[in-house]
């Protein structure tokens, strides 16, 4: 048997979502619709231990609905054969074959995909985008990531790491990033910054409020917390979260001057602050696109799908 996907098929497949401190699978079928799903925490430090409890995973679904591939989306940089992970920031991987490993320990084909790649997927086959040709996803959580569909097709580069757009530089010499350069937008615009941030300012006036509901510990003070208390009212928290969405405006700007999207879709965790992320990215999009006032503007959304677009996604491509 090979780890080569299960080419055109029209049956059930398993999508996997590794994150950095869970793994969440689902039976999807070839509509998009997720017919169970489950949830497990990550051994992150672990690449063999992730291995196993993603096999556990895929045999538990397994042994209730009749799975036909296996679609992985990594947290990293997947090789353009889509089987190995090259490199991956919150999971103990380095140029690990995931596709083998999994495939030799579930007998079915395995297809392995960037998770940001995967996300973009699922909004483009069954969520926010199914209106659309090309389209650009960015994801906002703990990170900034990202996903490009070119005339219907997923666009993953020469080595399968394109769309890493949380690492495109928005402030030379700017704050040091995980990935070994300065000033990528990931250190600006993700749910990390935002909490980094925030938290810095948390003793001025200002913030009070926020650091009440917070306990009085700085530290207390997380992504949902600080959405929670902007979409309660709270000016301090608005206005951080309109700083990170401005960021993310100017680089959308940056990308559409480049990819031309017919869409741009935005999703992940910080993304549920909704129109108090959206609208900040939104108009300083419009404010710095190249040519503005004599082009179409494409549509800034909001993903569909919510958390579920990974495994939806991952389980499509596996499909192909």
């Amino acid at each position: 048997m090979t780890s080569s996907p299960a080419a055109g098929t029209g049956g059930l497949t398993c999508g996997i979502d590794v994150g950095g401190t869970k793994i969440a699978g689902a039976v999807v079928d070839a509509e998009g619709h997720v017919l169970e799903e489950q949830r497990v925490t990550s051994p992150a430090t672990d690449a063999e231990a992730v291995e196993d409890a993603i096999a556990r995973l895929v045999g538990d679904l397994g042994s209730r609905h009749r799975i036909e591939a296996v679609g992985i989306g990594a947290a990293g940089y997947v090789d353009s054969g889509r089987r190995i992970v090259m490199f991956a920031p919150n999971v103990a991987w380095r140029d690990e074959d995931l596709g083998r490993e999994i495939h030799e320990r579930v007998g079915l084909p395995v297809v392995v995909e960037n998770d940001a790649n995967a996300a973009a997927w699922g909004e483009f086959t069954f969520g926010a985008a199914t209106d659309a040709d090309d389209m650009l996803m960015i994801t906002v959580g703990t990170g900034v990531g990202g996903g490009i569909v070119i005339d219907g097709a997923l666009y993953r580069g020469a080595s399968g790491s394109a769309a890493e757009i949380g690492h495109l530089r928005v402030v030379p010499e700017g704050l040091p990033c995980g990935c070994g350069n300065r000033g990528c937008l990931e250190q600006y615009a993700s749910g990390s910054a935002l909490v980094r941030d925030t938290r810095a300012l948390a003793h001025t006036p200002e913030a009070a409020a926020l650091l009440a509901r917070a306990g009085g510990d700085p530290e207390a003070i997380d992504g949902p917390t600080i959405t929670a208390a902007a979409a309660a009212g709270d000016a301090f928290a608005r206005n951080r979260v309109a700083e990170a969405g401005r960021w993310l405006g100017e680089a959308i700007a940056s990308l559409t001057a480049v990819l031309d999207p017919g869409v741009i879709v935005i999703g992940g965790g910080v993304s549920e602050a909704g129109d108090l992320l959206l609208d900040p990215a939104r108009e300083a999009f419009a404010r710095e696109l190249t040519g503005r006032g004599h082009r179409p503007v494409p549509e800034i959304r909001a993903a569909s799908l919510g958390n579920r677009a990974g495994v939806i996604g991952a389980a499509d491509l596996a499909r192909y």
